[in-house]
């Protein structure tokens, strides 16, 4: 059942499911709150798993004015602090993986560990390819399923049908303020800031977030640890959901509040 929480001008639409240490899911810049769908009842029991809408989506509002990540970052402390916790565990990938990157920086205090999938620490290196998903085009869907799920994945109606129902189409404005905020974002040299204990999850065939980044990050943050799923692309909460939910549970029960 979708609830929500005002945070100023900004209303933060989630869904919820489980008991236990509590966890936030920021999705990816191509979807919502839906990317969690089937990703949060394999995560199992002691997870209280929270995906939400960022801004310009879903169920959330939002004025149409520019913002930043560090405003993104901003509404996932507001949303941990709506729900009653002075910290929570965050997991993010992709676009989500980048404010969750942001909000170990920005906003380490309401950070009890700090999970990130197939994100880029500095949107301006990143590939043409990826760069080229921030412009709307007629086959930009069939590029995204391309890089999302990897040959055998594509071959499966469920998966394939999953990856196309969790894509979402923007109007223009919002996928506009969306795509300006990430253009800017860059913490490559922050890194050495985040304190959380941090896990960083990728896939070894991922065109987007490539291994590479994550390499880059986990070198930059004291203590984080890196793994990569062999085969795996950039849809790693769908393709390869039970097991990054149990790699994700695992850390959090490891380290509880």
């Amino acid at each position: 059942m979708l609830q929500h929480i005002s945070h100023g001008a900004v209303t933060i639409a989630y869904e919820e499911s489980g008991s236990g240490e509590p966890l936030i899911l920021l999705h990816g810049g191509e979807s919502g709150l839906v990317q969690y769908d089937t990703f949060r009842p394999v995560l199992g029991d002691g997870i209280r798993a929270i995906a939400y809408d960022q801004r310009d989506t879903g169920g959330s509002t939002n004025p149409a004015e520019p913002y930043r990540m560090e405003d993104l970052a901003d509404d996932c402390a507001a949303l941990i602090r709506g729900l009653g916790y002075e910290r929570a565990h965050v997991f993010g990938a992709s676009y989500g993986g980048a404010i969750a990157l942001q909000v170990g920086i920005s906003r380490p205090e309401v950070v009890r560990t700090l999970t990130v999938g197939t994100a880029i620490p500095r949107f301006s290196a990143a590939p043409a390819s990826t760069q080229n998903l921030t412009h709307a085009s007629e086959d930009r869907a069939a590029k995204m399923l391309d890089a999302v799920l990897s040959g055998n994945g594509r071959r499966s109606p469920e998966l394939l049908a999953e990856a196309r129902r969790i894509l979402l189409h923007r109007p223009a404005g919002a996928d506009k303020r969306r795509m300006d905020a990430i253009r800017e974002f860059d913490v490559l040299g922050r890194l050495v800031e985040i304190t959380a204990p941090t896990l960083l999850i990728y896939g070894s065939d991922d065109p987007l977030g490539k291994v590479a980044y994550g390499q880059q990050i986990a070198e930059s943050i004291p203590g984080a640890r890196l793994e990569v799923l062999p085969g795996m692309r950039h849809g790693i909460t769908l393709e390869a959901k039970h097991e990054v939910a149990a790699l994700v549970r695992d850390f959090i029960l490891a380290s509880p509040r």
